[in-house]
């Protein structure tokens, strides 16, 4: 049941597809901490991206990846190898201050957390934040709902094998965000149950 995954890695091309060979299936935080890629020097980037076995998480919170890039990887690899995912720390729906990230101290300033020397310290997006960025991206598919559902919902849990989850099928656990047309939070089901809000 182990995913094995690579991410933050100055891997380069070669040794990226040697450890996909050997069964790595999830691309963490693509882009991210890893050398950008070059015409003679693809890196990790390439090797994950043209593997099909692969599923490649994407910080889609606005901060992380400009949206010409979400863009590229989705029409590349499509909604079903792409797992937009929040990266959210202990900032996230919180106003801007002061927080820690483990024994790092980090501010989060206009929405996006930083340590000390300026590097982002993970994310503060939500889910219905995904959700709308999702949709942003696959305005041009046929059903930009379905697509969007899919990178935050379905993509992620088959990524982890959890197949009771990411979708709504008889016998599967049932989680639920209920967004209006603004994407704000409508209601939450957790395992079948409606939670108070």
């Amino acid at each position: 049941g182990v995913r094995v995954a690579i991410g933050h890695t100055e891997a380069d091309y070669d040794t990226t597809a040697a450890a996909i060979a050997a069964g790595a299936s999830v691309a963490t935080h693509l882009f991210n901490a890893m050398p950008a890629m070059h015409h003679r020097a693809p890196g990790p980037v390439a090797a994950l991206l043209e593997d099909p076995r692969v599923t490649v998480e994407l910080i889609a919170d606005g901060t992380h990846l400009h949206r010409a890039v979400l863009e590229l990887v989705v029409a590349r690899v499509g909604p079903t190898r792409v797992a937009f995912v929040t990266d959210a720390m202990a900032a996230a729906g919180m106003p801007d201050g002061a927080f820690t990230l483990g024994q790092l101290e980090v501010q989060m300033q206009s929405g996006i957390a930083r340590l000390t020397d300026g590097t982002l310290a993970g994310s503060t997006a939500t889910t219905q934040a995904l959700y709308a960025a999702a949709l942003e991206v696959c305005r041009s598919y046929g059903d930009p709902a379905l697509a969007a559902a899919t990178m935050t919902a379905r993509t992620p849990a088959r990524a982890l094998g959890l197949p009771d989850i990411g979708t709504l099928q008889p016998g599967t656990r049932a989680d639920l965000l209920v967004l209006d047309a603004n994407n704000r939070v409508l209601r939450v089901m957790s395992a079948g149950q409606w939670l108070r809000s």
